[in-house]
């Protein structure tokens, strides 16, 4: 098995409703995204998967959260920008560009700092 992994980044706002604290209030952060893909076998150049074109298809999927106020961008207009919300998130949109390709979507995480992050991986 092989898992390959991509990060990115986006600039954004949020705040967390019903949150009993300071990240109630309108908050930003440099999320980090990393994506993890895994295959079962080499292409005939030697690779799993490209890098270059997962990190182009993350990158499509969160451009449309960069230098926002995230809770006004859907769904999040309606469920709460947590982490693990815009994670899984993510993940659904990016399991959906890849359809097709070599890989499986194995996992998507989201850092809101250099210390706090969440994976979402759905139960098999």
């Amino acid at each position: 098995m092989y898992k390959v992994s991509v990060e990115h980044h986006f600039d954004a706002a949020h705040a967390l409703r019903g949150y009993k604290g300071k990240c109630e209030s309108i908050h930003g952060h440099r999320f980090k995204v990393v994506a993890k893909v895994r295959a079962t076998k080499l292409d005939d150049t030697g690779l799993a998967y490209d890098f270059t074109e997962l990190k182009a298809k993350l990158k499509a999927v969160i451009e449309r959260f960069d230098h926002t106020f995230v809770n006004e961008v859907p769904p999040f207009d309606s469920i709460n920008p947590s982490s693990e919300n815009i994670a899984a998130v993510i993940y659904g949109e990016l399991k959906g560009s890849l359809k097709g390709a070599p890989v499986v979507l194995d996992a998507v995480e989201v850092w809101e700092s250099p210390t706090s992050g969440v994976e979402y991986k759905p139960e098999l």
